[in-house]
């Protein structure tokens, strides 16, 4: 037993169970049939903060291992991680967060192994890519060399630990130090090719100019390994375009948003999707009704200004519409407006499916599934067809295999 607060009392919560959390979504799954339906969540989590004192031995770099190794937990927390300030946890409210040590796992896996599974199993996911969560701050800090420094620890643990334990339904697309293309290039050419390793993520929260012709030999050496380059949204309070924001729900509601439209808008004038048309970009957990807004706004202001983007042969919402992006968190309140978001961003084909799992805003896969305008087609699609034809995973039984080849994500 464990003890939570509870409107200010403290009271006793039995031991969490992720599978007993997880039963309306078990029940979800038998009603939809899912295991004839390859599903594939590209965007779910853990907490590598638990893991620190496995991840930090990695450090190559010796003042900065010092620092972090000899404070422990306390210290990365408060000189070597950014944190941001809000109320993202909930209050106490989602229980799953702070009874989540009185969860057991036994020794055959890796914990995160484990809890990945048994979500998984849970909500019917064949495959999820899981990205770390205090680490999606790690742009932010002010020295470079430490951002390089704790993506190199946490990819090396990462797929020296964790992924060879998974038996191949977890994958990862690793952090990429963008702040350094040196140290980033490298990381590509050292884990690029490891087992579990679909492609790099680099975090939006950050202030470097993604179209820095630095960057170049980055995205070369990616799109020659055929690996996917994705950026993961996250809010910053701290930010000054945010400080006038009085509640967390409006930095939260911007934030995830304004950073991906950042990059992308970048992105594209730079004429990016040019220079790089075989490498496949993600756009993480900002929702969808941004990519319209952006769409239209730089069609708008490309046909008037055409000579400021010398390198573009189409308009900029012909390039987004050949990237791909993340259904989380999918803004369902108005459905014709959802729709006509599908339709612009071409999601029969563009589309995947993200649980964001175990964060508190999650979608189970049923937000895709219950879409009432959605073909057959386009549900096999959007929730693991279209992850599968980029990250050649493969079906998990024979009715799997036969939507796949149905639909066109599998080679006959």
């Amino acid at each position: 037993m464990d003890l939570i607060a509870d409107r200010g009392r403290r009271v006793a919560v039995e031991e969490l169970s992720t599978t007993k959390l997880l039963a309306h979504a078990t029940q979800q799954a038998r009603e939809r049939n899912y295991d004839d339906m390859l599903i594939v969540d590209v965007d779910s989590h853990h907490y590598e903060n638990e893991h620190l004192e496995q991840i930090l031995p990695f450090m190559e770099n010796e003042f900065v291992k010092q620092l972090a190794v000899a404070g422990g937990r306390k210290n990365v927390r408060s000189g070597l991680m950014v944190t941001m300030p809000g109320f993202q946890d909930m209050g106490g409210r989602v229980t799953r967060y702070p009874l989540r040590s009185t969860e057991k796992t036994g020794p055959e896996r890796h914990r995160d192994i484990e809890l990945g599974y048994r979500w998984m199993n849970a909500m019917g996911v064949d495959y999820t890519c899981m990205f770390p969560t205090g680490m999606l701050y790690v742009g932010l800090h002010p020295q470079k060399e430490v951002e390089v420094e704790m993506c190199w620890a946490y990819n090396r643990w990462l797929t020296e630990k964790v992924l060879p334990e998974a038996d191949g339904r977890i994958y990862s697309m690793l952090s990429l130090p963008l702040s350094d293309p040196d140290a980033a290039l490298r990381q590509i050419e050292t884990f690029g090719d490891r087992k579990g390793v679909a492609g790099f993520m680099v975090t939006s929260v950050r202030h470097t100019a993604v179209h820095d012709n630095a960057n170049m030999k980055v995205y070369r050496a990616l799109e020659e390994r055929g690996l996917t380059l994705s950026f993961h949204a996250g809010p910053n309070w701290t930010d000054h375009t945010f400080k006038s924001c009085n509640r967390f729900i409006s930095a939260h509601a911007l934030g995830f948003a304004f950073y991906n439209i950042l990059h992308l808008t970048n992105w594209v004038i730079n004429g990016l999707g040019e220079r790089f048309p075989k490498l496949p970009v993600m756009w993480i957990e900002a929702g969808l009704a941004w990519v319209p807004f952006v769409m239209q706004r730089l069609d708008h202001e490309y046909m008037m200004r055409s000579c400021e983007a010398p390198l573009l042969r189409k308009k900029p919402s012909e390039y987004m519409a050949d990237m791909f992006y993340a259904s989380q968190p999918m803004e369902i309140q108005n459905m014709k407006a959802l729709e006509c978001t599908f339709e612009m961003i071409n999601a029969e084909t563009q589309l995947v499916y993200s649980s964001d799992y175990p964060h508190w805003d999650f979608d189970l896969p049923s937000t895709i599934y219950d879409l009432p305008f959605l073909s057959e087609k386009a549900k096999h699609n959007i929730l693991g067809g279209n992850a599968a034809r980029l990250f050649k995973l493969p079906p998990r039984n024979e009715k799997q295999k036969e939507n796949l080849l149905k639909y066109g994500n599998l080679a006959a």
